[in-house]
């Protein structure tokens, strides 16, 4: 089987979504009300995807964005807190296994600061090639939300999300 074909085209899309920078430029407040001329008419959902393989994380940006979904993207645990920190993400989909602070560990810390008050409260979905009774229950008992299963299907990520967030282009 030929894959240089399939290769070039994850290298591009990487190297298309890397020269764009971060999918969000910068945090908006988020806070109720205000002036109805400075709102926008509807804000998209924010979506951190916490994954390291590169080839995972095109994949799973490029179906976000098909969703109409804004992203952001952490190659670890670590950087997943610091970007948690900067914006708040409605939903977060949390690689288990990765270097450094692993996805367990992570949302441990989130859901820690959570229940501090130190950041707004948002589910956090487990994406991972770990399928074992086991790996749910750990995913279940550091406070995840769901645990969905690698490799990903657009349909059944979009179903998934749409049980957390409204899509846009769908009703609530």
């Amino acid at each position: 089987m030929n894959t240089h074909g399939f290769e070039r085209a994850i290298q591009a899309n990487w190297m298309r979504l890397v020269a764009q920078g971060p999918a969000r430029p910068a945090a908006p407040e988020r806070s109720p009300g205000g002036d109805s001329e400075t709102q926008p008419q509807a804000r998209r959902p924010l979506v951190l995807l916490v994954e390291d393989n590169q080839i995972n994380q095109v994949v799973a940006l490029e179906f976000l964005a098909l969703m109409g979904v804004e992203s952001l993207l952490a190659n670890n645990g670590q950087e997943a807190l610091q970007a948690c920190a900067r914006a708040t993400p409605d939903l977060v989909l949390m690689d288990i296994q990765m270097p450094g602070m692993d996805g367990l560990e992570c949302t441990r810390r989130l859901r820690s600061l959570q229940e501090a008050g130190s950041l707004a409260r948002f589910p956090i979905l487990a994406l991972t090639a770990h399928a074992l009774e086991s790996d749910i229950a750990a995913s279940l008992a550091a406070g995840m939300d769901e645990h969905l299963t690698k490799p990903l299907d657009f349909r059944a990520l979009r179903q998934h999300l749409s049980r957390w967030l409204v899509l846009p282009g769908m009703s609530s």
